[in-house]
């Protein structure tokens, strides 16, 4: 299939076209650079620098070619930064997916696969996360997510749209050859922070609560392989034929590990050690989140190649010590 992979150069987006090439697929790109990275882009693979918000410029790319799937990782996902700046996430998150969808009716291409997020659940009833919790985001970055679905929803009850939407958890690692990986700015995720704090180029670790109802007192969370969410996105795509299909999956390994296993699985891993603080609690933390991914495999035949917090941490280890500052093009 033809697939214009949306946010394209970023981290989640970048792996999953690596992923498209190797099933058979020819993914186009499209990203605007704001996070992304040119020195992620594979050789040969076609790239529109552009926004999602330009209307004028989405309908030309249309136009000029047909395009049988389309997905969506162009999102901002600092949760913090939408709070302080919710403005920014409604417009990029909500319009500009409104923009694009709009777009895909007009030239008549209606199979979607969008990059959602556990955080449409916000505080969840009860672990492991099943798809049929109540979502109630406590977020503007969770909200524009669970906004997204809604409109998804409506689109396919009202014009036929097919979509997946995928709620994935914690993503985590690089690829297997340690050639593309994660590379943000600013850096939030604690495998990266983990590391870069064991190789000195980094501040200490900080860990924020030690006194939650979990094993050993730090937040557990679900941590999952890029690739692994990257291979997933694909296998929906033999889901969508029949117009009106709504498809929603949590995707996680389902096995919460703790601030401090992580921490532990870097210094195994590295042989090194990692410096580290304890911090109060940070608002709105909850103790633990973790999915049930059985939907996924039953309706997908997707599992985790990468099962253990130590796999994966492997493949995120040889990125960043063979790309200390990142990629070329770091802003």
């Amino acid at each position: 299939m033809k697939v214009l992979v949306a946010g394209g150069a970023g981290y989640i987006g970048s792996h999953c076209v690596r992923q498209l090439l190797a099933a058979g697929h020819e993914p186009v790109i499209l990203d605007n650079f704001v996070y992304g990275h040119r020195a992620s882009l594979p050789p040969g693979v076609k790239l529109i620098e552009t926004s999602l918000a330009d209307a004028a410029a989405l309908d030309r790319v249309f136009a000029a070619e047909r395009y049988d799937v389309v997905m969506h990782f162009a999102a901002y996902c600092y949760v913090g930064e939408s709070v302080t700046d919710p403005l920014k996430y409604y417009q990029n998150n909500f319009a500009a997916a409104l923009t694009l969808l709009e777009t895909m009716l007009r030239h008549k291409v209606k199979k979607f696969v969008f990059s959602s997020t556990c955080a449409t659940f916000g505080v969840p009833e009860k672990m492991p996360m099943t798809e049929d919790l109540p979502q109630a985001p406590i977020n503007p970055y969770g909200q524009t997510k669970l906004d997204v679905e809604n409109m998804l929803k409506a689109f396919a009850h009202a014009y036929g749209l097919s979509f997946a939407a995928f709620r994935y958890f914690n993503a985590a690692g690089a690829a297997e050859d340690a050639t593309i990986g994660e590379d943000h700015d600013p850096e939030t995720h604690i495998i990266p922070l983990a590391i870069w704090a064991a190789m000195g180029t980094g501040k200490a670790l900080q860990v924020f609560g030690t006194d939650y109802p979990t094993p050993d007192g730090t937040c557990q969370r679900d941590y999952v392989h890029v690739d692994d969410l990257s291979r997933a996105h694909i296998a929906a795509f033999d889901k969508l034929a029949a117009p009106g299909t709504q498809l929603f999956y949590n995707l996680g390994t389902g096995t919460p590990t703790s601030v401090l296993e992580v921490i532990k699985s870097v210094e195994k891993v590295s042989g090194l050690k990692v410096p580290h603080t304890f911090m109060p609690r940070r608002a709105g933390d909850p103790p633990a989140l973790f999915a049930d991914s059985s939907k996924a495999q039953r309706e997908l035949g997707w599992s985790p190649k990468f099962k253990t917090i130590e796999s994966i941490v492997e493949t995120a280890w040889r990125w960043h010590k063979s790309h200390p500052k990142g990629y070329a093009d770091r802003k």
